[in-house]
C-alpha cells in the first residue's frame, strides 16, 4: 500500500474513526484502524465490538492495499504535522511496518495484519428510511441529557428511537430517561419509517452520532433491524449494536393533567437556579420553588454551607405552591429549550412536573420532585 493524502482529510476522517476506540483494551487488534487504499481514496475503519465507523477520505492511491495501526498513535501524529502537508503513508510487508512521511518528519509505526481485523457483519435491515441531519440531531440531542448511566439498569443507557402516534399524527420519537426525569422528543415520520421497530440506541452511540450530523445540508439514511442500526452519510457509516432488551413504558410518568401552570424566561430561570444552588450540599444540590401569584422564589437551605434565595417575575396565577427539585435537572431541562420561555405545568409538590417549550408539544421533559 501505498498513497499520499493531504494532513487536513486524513485528520478529519482520522478524528472520527479513532473516537470509537477505547485506550484500553485487552485485544490489541481494537486499538487499531484499519486502513484501505483502493481507486482514489481510502477507506478507514474502527471498532470496538460494539459500535463500527467506516470513513472515507480522498487520496491519490499508487498502489492498493491495506493495514491495521494503532489508531490513536497515527491520529496524534497527523495532528501535530503542519497545516498543508502532504502525507505518505507506505506499508511495508516485509518489515510490519507503516512509514509516514510529511515533509522531513518519519515514523515507522508496527502493524496487526488486516486479516486480524473485526469487521461488523453486514446485516439484513427491514426498516430504511432517510431523515435531514437537523431533525435527527435534535432528536438525540434534546433527549441524551436524560440517558441513564446506572449500568444495573442496562435498558436505560441509551435513547429509545420509534414510530410513535403524536399529538399531530404518525412521529419519530426519541425518548430517554433515568427514573427522576424524561425528555420525549417528536419529528415527523420520514417515508418508510413506519415500519421501524423500537430500539435502543446506546450512549456512546449517540456520542458519536453527533459528529456525523455536523452538516446541516446532509441527508442522513438510517437502517434498523432488531439488534442493530446504523446510520450513513455518502462519507461516513456508523453501524451500531442496539440495547438488548425492553424500554419501559414511558407514557405511564407522562402526567396528562396538571392545572397548575407557570410560564418563565428559560434562561432567566437556569441562571437563578444554578446561583442559588451554589450553596446547596452536593449530594442533594436541592433548590426549592416557592410560588405565589405571578412571582416565584428560588430558595436553597443547607446547614452545613449556607443559604440563598432569589425572586423571579413568571407568569403564575394558580394557587400557591411549594415543590423541591435537584438543581441540576432543572438547569438541564431549561437548556434545551430552544423557545423564550419554558412552561411548567404541576399538580402538587409530590407528583411529576411536565416541562413544555412554549405552546410546542414536539418536544416535553418530566421531572420528578424532591423533598427539600
Amino acid at each position: 500500500m501505498k498513497v499520499s493524502i493531504e494532513r487536513g482529510d486524513l485528520l478529519k476522517a482520522l478524528g472520527r474513526a479513532q473516537s470509537v476506540v477505547e485506550r484500553r483494551n485487552t485485544i490489541p487488534i481494537l486499538a487499531n484502524v484499519l486502513i484501505e487504499a483502493d481507486g482514489d481514496a481510502i477507506h478507514l475503519r474502527a471498532t470496538d465490538l460494539d459500535i463500527e465507523v467506516l470513513d472515507k477520505a480522498p487520496a491519490m492511491v499508487e498502489r492498493a492495499g491495506a493495514t491495521t495501526v494503532a489508531a490513536h498513535t497515527l491520529h496524534e501524529i497527523v495532528k501535530k504535522l503542519p497545516d498543508g502537508a502532504t502525507v505518505s503513508l507506505i506499508a511495508n510487508a516485509e518489515t510490519g511496518r507503516l512509514e509516514v512521511h510529511a515533509g522531513r518528519s518519519n515514523f515507522s509505526l508496527a502493524t496487526l495484519p488486516r486479516d486480524d481485523f473485526p469487521v461488523m457483519g453486514t446485516a439484513d435491515y427491514p426498516c430504511n428510511f432517510s431523515i435531514k441531519a437537523p431533525v435527527l440531531r435534535r432528536l438525540f440531542d434534546k433527549a441524551k441529557f436524560a440517558v441513564s448511566t446506572e449500568e444495573t439498569r442496562y435498558y436505560l443507557n441509551g435513547v429509545y428511537m420509534h414510530a410513535a402516534d403524536g399529538p399531530n399524527g404518525a412521529t419519530l420519537r426519541c425518548v430517554a430517561t433515568d427514573g427522576h426525569r424524561l425528555a420525549r422528543i417528536d419529528a415527523d415520520l420520514p417515508d418508510g419509517a413506519d415500519t421501524l421497530p423500537g430500539v435502543i440506541v446506546p450512549r456512546k452511540t449517540v456520542g458519536e452520532l453527533g459528529k456525523l450530523l455536523s452538516d446541516d445540508d446532509m441527508i442522513i439514511a438510517v437502517s434498523v433491524s432488531e439488534t442493530k442500526v446504523r446510520f450513513a452519510t455518502p462519507d461516513i457509516t456508523l453501524t451500531s449494536k442496539v440495547i438488548d432488551g425492553t424500554f419501559p413504558d414511558y407514557t405511564r410518568v407522562i402526567p396528562k393533567d396538571n392545572p397548575n401552570r407557570l410560564e418563565v424566561d428559560a434562561k432567566e430561570f437556569a441562571s437563578a437556579v444554578d446561583r442559588v444552588s451554589t450553596v446547596s450540599s452536593e449530594r442533594s444540590r436541592a433548590v426549592k420553588m416557592a410560588l405565589d401569584e405571578d412571582r416565584l422564589i428560588l430558595s436553597v437551605n443547607a446547614p452545613d454551607m449556607g443559604a440563598a434565595d432569589e425572586e423571579i417575575a413568571v407568569a403564575y396565577d394558580a394557587d400557591r405552591l411549594e415543590i423541591g427539585f435537584n438543581a441540576k435537572y432543572l438547569i438541564e431541562i431549561a437548556g434545551q429549550v430552544d423557545r423564550e420561555n419554558a412552561v411548567f405545568h404541576f399538580n402538587t409538590s409530590g407528583d411529576p412536573t411536565l416541562v413544555r417549550e412554549g405552546d410546542d408539544e414536539s418536544a416535553i421533559y418530566v421531572v420528578m420532585p424532591m423533598r427539600v
